[in-house]
């Protein structure tokens, strides 16, 4: 798995909980970046993994590991609360400060020096990130889920496995612009400054956008969630999530929009427009569950008792179909239902009148 290529950041990938503060992006989780992207924000997480000729134009803070990929590049201090990885060519602009060991390569450039609580090593370490990440890539793809979450979980320490901060390649993240060409994901409960552009958007709940979605397929936008801008899609569904506030114009192909959704500007949709009723609480959408299975089982007694009435009003057709030329079933089943004794009566008289058929046939 190696951030160079296009291979494991397909995506951009906000976690719940992200937040944009000051001039940072702050995060619980890891920060993964592919190469040659552009983050105009410091960035704070757990640990922190650059990929190859990332630009990032204020400090980085990590609690964990740092590891940065050759000819990156931070305009600002770098503070680590481990270990730290720089590969060749590395151009820090503020001050190195690492709590843990620092693995270094050649010709890195630290403008206001450095400093290491533990041992310095002069050598090029990112093959052996490169490594660790093309084998649990690998592993992936073979399906072996439980080896890949075994690796995780070594290089993560220990620690609780937290869903990480992806930057796709070739992303250039901003304050006034996040530009991506994959499809973009945003967890619950966070705050972002910048228009967001992607292929698609998914934005969760509880979210407050300071800026604009664009993509060029589809937009859902996530219950109680404000933008403070324009929801725009080329050609594909905008889904507009219960209690959303869109504070500009949405513009769509298909728009649904679910009850209690505020939009302050113009809709506009090519193809088909929904509105869609829900209850406002999961307790409300138990219990509707809950009712929808006990219509389900109680559909057989409900079929039962239909298949009763048809059956009873067959029977109450049935003298009325007796008038038809053909005599029917029900006319046979009332002849049985009669005494037997008439039955043989006209049996005997059968019988006779065939003797006497015979007798006459012998006296001619």
């Amino acid at each position: 798995m190696s951030l160079s290529g296009g291979g494991p950041i397909e995506e951009l990938a906000v976690p719940s909980g992200t937040t944009v503060e000051e001039h940072d992006l702050v995060t619980d989780g890891d920060v993964l970046v592919g190469s040659q992207s552009t983050v105009e924000f410091g960035l704070r997480g757990r640990n922190v993994a650059l990929g190859e000729r990332v630009r990032v134009e204020n400090d980085i803070e990590a609690e964990g590991d740092c590891r940065l990929d050759t000819w990156c590049s931070v305009d600002g201090n770098v503070l680590v609360g481990e270990d730290a990885y720089l590969g060749e060519r590395v151009t820090v602009t503020g001050r190195l400060m690492v709590s843990g060991d620092l693995d270094i390569g050649d010709d890195v450039t630290i403008e206001e020096g450095f400093e290491a609580n533990g041992w310095i090593v002069i050598r090029n370490p990112v093959p052996t990130l490169v490594f660790y990440f093309i084998v649990l890539s690998q592993l992936l793809r073979l399906g072996e889920t439980d080896a890949a979450d075994e690796l995780a979980t070594a290089l993560a320490d220990g620690d609780d496995v937290r869903d990480p901060l992806l930057i796709p390649r070739s992303a250039e993240i901003s304050d006034d612009a996040w530009r991506v060409s994959t499809p973009a994901t945003v967890g619950d409960d966070c705050r972002l400054h910048g228009n967001l552009r992607a292929e698609s958007i998914r934005v969760g709940e509880r979210d407050e956008v300071f800026g604009s979605l664009r993509a060029r397929e589809g937009i859902e936008v996530g219950a109680e969630t404000t933008i403070h801008g324009d929801v725009t899609t080329r050609g594909g569904t905008v889904t507009i999530g219960a209690g959303a506030r869109i504070r500009g114009d949405v513009s769509a192909g298909d728009l649904v929009i679910h009850d209690g959704a505020e939009i302050d500007g113009t809709l506009r949709a090519r193809g088909e427009m929904k509105l869609v009723q829900q209850t406002g609480s999961d307790a409300d959408a138990d219990s509707a569950d809950a009712g929808d299975e006990d219509a389900d089982s109680a559909a057989p007694a409900e079929t039962d008792a239909e298949e009763a009435t048809e059956a009873d009003s067959d029977d109450e057709e049935a003298p009325s179909e007796s008038g038809d030329e053909e005599p029917g079933d029900e006319e046979l089943a009332d002849e049985e239902s009669t005494d037997e004794e008439p039955a043989d009566e006209k049996s005997a008289d059968e019988k006779s009148a065939v003797e006497e058929s015979n007798t006459d046939a012998e006296a001619t």
